[in-house]
């Protein structure tokens, strides 16, 4: 995914009640589904979000059926996700939704198309340029959620969606399912529409590998850093705040939820 990148993190605050907490609900299946489903929720919900302004913004440049087909099947996965109880439906129905929404991902290229192709997902490792920056963003993104969730307490490392694996942050890959669409996802395909960066980026390594040069991945991080300056205003809690500071209001809510004082996990849903 990428290179690998250091995080800055403070100091834990060690709540040992709220991890106590996050801990018991990450061994009890029911009550893992009852966060699982939201994070599952928010995905789709903001993966939609994209395909239906896709649809608005340029209904000359895609097959528009075809995005309001992949937008039906979204709406109809929201509505199983409501009522899942099981975590591997629950995983099944995002890995289903994710492969009919990267089907429509090239579609959304349409600056520089022949120079980015884009084919569908490949990860380790990335084979052609438009996976290197989504891998790159992703762990962008993983390394933010991650301090955000220690910020607040909770241990990154023990999800609810995904499972444990040594070395895994699993919770934070857990919330950032869904930021991944309209902030990782768009970024990528902004920097490619409005040729923030170009072919000659890139080289392929004899493993068929496809990473960013050195200047290239700077001017990437320093785009990175711009878009989470951005002033947006959260959906939930009605306030200004910057792209930035978005994990870290996930990571509030949930350790807010994990103690009792909110009834169900609030996804971010982009609107």
């Amino acid at each position: 995914m990428g290179c690998n990148l250091a995080r800055v993190i403070g100091e834990s605050r060690g709540n040992v009640v709220l991890r106590r907490k996050q801990y018991r609900i990450a061994e009890d299946e029911r009550a893992s589904a009852a966060v699982a489903r939201n994070f599952v929720i928010g995905k789709l919900y903001n993966q939609k979000w994209m395909l239906e302004r896709m649809t608005r913004d340029y209904p000359q440049r895609i097959d528009i059926e075809k995005f309001k087909t992949v937008s039906g099947q979204l709406s109809t996965a929201m509505q199983e996700a409501r009522e899942c109880e099981d975590l591997e439906l629950l995983r099944g129905l995002e890995g289903s939704a994710a492969y009919s929404y990267f089907r429509l991902f090239d579609e959304m290229i349409l600056q520089q198309k022949e120079e980015f192709e884009f084919r569908g997902r490949s990860r380790r490792p990335p084979l052609d340029k438009v996976n290197a920056m989504l891998s790159l963003a992703y762990t962008l993104l993983a390394n933010d959620v991650a301090s955000a969730l220690e910020g607040v307490g909770l241990d990154a490392y023990v999800g609810f969606l995904h499972r444990d694996r040594p070395g895994r942050a699993s919770l934070a890959l857990d919330v950032m399912e869904e930021l991944r669409g309209v902030y990782a996802d768009k970024f990528v395909l902004t920097m490619i529409n409005k040729r923030l960066v170009g072919p000659d980026d890139f080289w392929q390594k004899e493993n068929g590998a496809v990473l960013m040069r050195d200047e290239a991945r700077k001017n990437f991080l320093s785009a990175w850093q711009s878009k989470k300056q951005e002033k947006i205003t959260h959906p939930y809690l009605g306030e200004a705040i910057s792209w930035g500071l978005v994990p870290h209001a996930q990571a509030l809510l949930l350790s807010r939820y994990l103690r009792g004082d909110l009834d169900e996990y609030p996804p971010f849903l982009w609107k």
